[in-house]
């Protein structure tokens, strides 16, 4: 019996759900049967966008709004697509317009062009927007843009709206986004037992259980692999050339490189590109990970690969011979690399433990996927996990690589940068050492920071916050101030 090809009804109705792997499913078969539907188009894309596709939902959208350019909606994702894709200009101007506009998504359009003038820094913009007025003023979300632009001139202000935001707001996204800038000023502010106490409620309120022993399974089992020192994976696909990515938790300095990376003629950053988690899943999907990674079919590597690299490049400049990804997770798919990836360059990053403890602790991290950051015991055990792995694992695997310690990367960036382009085989070039110059716009948790100078305030951070640490955490210490002391 033949099977029912989907509606746009089965396609809404999948999408409101949030079951957007089937929607994609869903909308294939409805593009088999007629590539002239636009619900097909838009959905897909809609997909693509929600499970972190923007390649994907790029293109679909695009092919949407061929068929219908003025449609509010496709406008509107397509906006979001380009803001994450880092086409700033363009993303603005398509938002812009839907947000003008008396369609019903003008208020979303708002709301997100408001984001992107903030994080793009682009504060005399969102002031004015805001100044206008119109109907998005009265959504809760331009409360927190209120509070942010006042947080400039008048941080204690801005933290009492942020902190009401947080505990009456009716989306509880919107209150932990809210929670998080707000602790974020109380630390700046050096108000830090409030800090902490308002970032411990965030988390509790706002983070479902976690599975941190499934979280830590595979990396353990590879850090014990590494241990041994016998190479456990070999090359699946063809060496790659001009990839390089970050390895190494958040929070360790990981954005400070790619900015001053991204300021060679040679090299794009392309920020925390989706492609080595999607790489990964995919693996799993095969029933390759953790274990089978080494036998997988050399034909789904080499389409695991190009799948990787046509995301990459669509995120870079065109002139730019080598992608920079700063993933957050490559640390965990190690293996992955070394048998789809070969070749691809990993810059290792490690801080003291404590201060990016700390610093991830008091910050927005994803409730779901990121659940192992709701507390100081489980960031530790993190952290002892990707030490024991990194950066043994890297000369086991024979990824080419180099490993940095952040306090020496901030106390000679010159000489660090260096050592980098050279491991690209690149010449120095002085543009890496201003990284505040950077005109790309940062969509992390480090936006601030990275539009300052290369200075070592951070450093010794998690003093402030010393009653919070016990003796648990001595081991990590003493071994990263061995790794400082060794360190080049």
């Amino acid at each position: 019996m033949t099977e029912r090809t989907p509606t746009p009804a089965d396609l809404e109705r999948l999408l409101a759900q949030g079951d957007h792997a089937r929607a994609v499913h869903a909308a294939s078969a409805m593009l088999a049967q007629s590539r002239r539907s636009f619900a097909a188009w838009l959905g897909r894309g809609c997909a693509h966008l929600n499970l972190g596709k923007l390649i994907e939902a790029d293109a679909d959208l695009d092919a949407a709004l061929r068929l219908a350019p003025d449609d509010p909606q496709a406008q509107l994702l397509r906006g979001m697509v380009e803001q994450r894709l880092g086409r700033i200009d363009s993303a603005v101007a398509r938002l812009a317009r839907v947000a003008a506009s008396r369609a019903p998504q003008a208020l979303e359009a708002a709301v997100t062009l408001a984001e992107v003038y903030w994080f793009a820094h682009r504060r005399d913009e969102l002031a004015r927007f805001l100044e206008a007025g119109g109907a998005w003023t009265a959504d809760p979300r331009a409360a927190l843009m209120r509070a942010r632009l006042a947080s400039t001139n008048d941080p204690t202000g801005a933290i009492a709206s942020l902190t009401a935001i947080s505990a009456s707001a009716p989306s509880p996204v919107l209150r932990r986004v809210a929670g998080f800038d707000a602790v974020g000023l109380l630390d700046k502010t050096a108000r830090h037992r409030e800090a902490f106490d308002l970032a411990t409620r965030l988390h509790a309120e706002t983070t479902p259980r976690f599975d941190l022993e499934g979280f830590l399974q595979a990396p353990r089992e590879h850090a014990a692999k590494a241990s041994a020192g016998a190479k456990w994976v070999s090359a699946r696909a063809d060496p790659v050339r001009g990839v390089a990515l970050v390895v190494g938790l958040p929070r360790s300095g990981t954005t400070l490189l790619e900015q001053m990376l991204d300021r060679h003629p040679a090299i794009s950053g392309i920020g925390e590109y989706e492609g080595i988690d999607t790489l990964g899943e995919s693996l799993v999907a095969l029933g390759a990970w953790p274990r089978g990674v080494g036998f997988v079919d050399r034909t789904a590597a080499t389409a695991l690969q190009r799948a990787y690299l046509d995301g990459a490049r669509a995120r870079a400049r065109p002139d730019a011979a080598w992608t920079f990804d700063k993933t957050l997770r490559a640390w965990r798919w190690l293996p992955a690399i070394a048998a789809v990836m070969p070749g691809t360059v990993c810059l290792h990053v490690a801080r003291d433990p404590r201060d990016a403890a700390i610093s991830t602790f008091l910050s927005y991290f994803h409730p779901v996927s990121d659940g192992w950051t709701a507390s100081l015991a489980s960031l530790r055990a993190v952290a002892e996990v990707e030490r024991s792995l990194l950066p043994r694992a890297l000369e086991v695997l024979g990824l080419p690589h180099e490993s940095l310690v952040y306090e020496r990367l901030v106390a000679d960036p010159a000489a660090h940068a260096a050592r980098c382009l050279a491991r690209m085989n690149l010449a120095m070039d002085e543009r890496v050492l201003a990284p505040e110059s950077n005109a790309r716009a940062v969509f992390t948790l480090s936006h601030e920071q990275v539009r300052r100078p290369i200075n070592p305030a951070s450093i010794g951070r998690w003093r402030n916050y010393a009653f919070a640490f016990d003796a648990s955490w001595d081991a990590l210490a003493a071994a990263h101030e061995a790794r400082i002391a060794s360190a080049q």
